[in-house]
């Protein structure tokens, strides 16, 4: 089957490890034989040297030409966020966003983007130390500050640095499905899948703790035990803390509340299960431990954009040729409560 070709935009001062994300986590990507892959090439607006941010210089043969020949386009964080994009790049990315082609800003790369006019009307973030500037400059933009990543039809940026890993990992489960993305993670040794919504960073740093292997223990236990009893008081007991105490850990550990938390893990198992079962969605609220279906639908709602039935309309292997989703079908936004 046809791989999925990927340009990446270099050029001079850029982030070598944003420049090398697209291709260490799309190029990661192993799907089936007979499947589609990722096909990750670079390009510069002139073709020749190009030196990274850590002083190495790089050979890259494709001009912006490779835009035209691609299917996903990802710009890394721009290496000044005040320095305008050039009329070239911005006529490459305006033509492709015409062809509905994928377009990803990754950290301050959305700065590009913004330049280009592609962010008017849609969401978007970047990194929080350009939150002000960002907003300064693109007012027509639905600037989501604190999030890790937002996908809007066919734009998607992203927050920085780490962030960069996640947004490449959603771009995965969009055209290839959870099996490759969970693979993808464990081949790069991270996460699989961090909500688009959560938080860029927790306000204070996470404390080293005695207890802290307890709470590490308890949250991975929680995320493969969904369905089962995970009380406040039920974990606090696991982790042998006291409740207010498991709280106040939690909080600093996670920048999030315990109820949150479990009902982002939760969508992320529904997600897997509408993808790769056909499971009524009554099991799949139960096996994901919502309880009920319409708690299912309400967190989906809240966190996805969109319904658990539409969403397998869009990622089910039964219902998308050749066994995977399309990224172009996607539409839902991810929010952040």
């Amino acid at each position: 089957m046809k791989s999925i070709r990927v340009a990446v935009l270099a050029f001079n001062g850029v982030s070598l490890f944003h420049l090398s994300v697209p291709g260490m986590v799309l190029g990661a990507a192993q799907s089936e034989p007979g499947e589609p892959r990722y096909e990750v090439s670079y390009c510069t607006e002139t073709p020749g040297m190009v030196s990274c941010d850590q002083g190495i210089d790089l050979s890259v043969a494709h001009g912006l030409e490779l835009m035209e020949a691609s299917d996903v386009i990802v710009i890394p964080s721009w290496g000044e966020q005040l320095i305008a994009a050039s009329t070239p790049l911005v006529r490459a990315l305006q033509q492709a966003n015409a062809q509905g082609k994928l377009i990803v800003g990754l950290c301050l790369g959305a700065f590009v983007l913004g330049e280009a006019g592609l962010l008017d009307g849609k969401e978007a973030t970047t990194h929080w130390a350009g939150r002000d500037e960002f907003a300064r400059r693109f007012p027509e933009v639905g600037f989501r500050p604190d999030v890790l990543y937002v996908s809007d039809g066919n734009i998607m940026t992203s927050a920085g640095t780490v962030a960069a890993i996640d947004c490449c990992l959603h771009l995965v489960r969009q055209r290839l499905g959870a099996d490759v993305a969970n693979r993808t993670a464990k081949m790069l040794v991270t996460p699989p899948h961090r909500q688009g919504g959560q938080a860029q960073y927790v306000e204070h740093p996470v404390p080293k703790l005695s207890s802290e292997t307890h709470l590490s223990d308890v949250l991975a236990w929680a995320r493969v035990n969904l369905a089962s009893d995970l009380s406040l008081d039920a974990l606090a007991d696991r982790a042998k803390m006291s409740r207010r105490t498991f709280t106040r850990r939690f909080r600093e550990a996670t920048g999030s509340t315990v109820s949150k938390w479990l009902n982002a893990q939760r969508v992320v198992r529904a997600q897997e299960l509408l993808e790769t079962t056909d499971l009524p969605i009554e099991c799949v609220a139960g096996e994901a431990g919502f309880g009920t279906p319409l708690s299912l639908r309400q967190q989906f709602g809240a966190q996805l954009g969109t319904s658990p039935s539409e969403y397998r309309r869009m990622f089910s292997r039964e219902t998308i040729p050749g066994g995977k989703a399309s990224g172009s079908q996607h539409q839902a936004r991810v929010r952040h409560k």
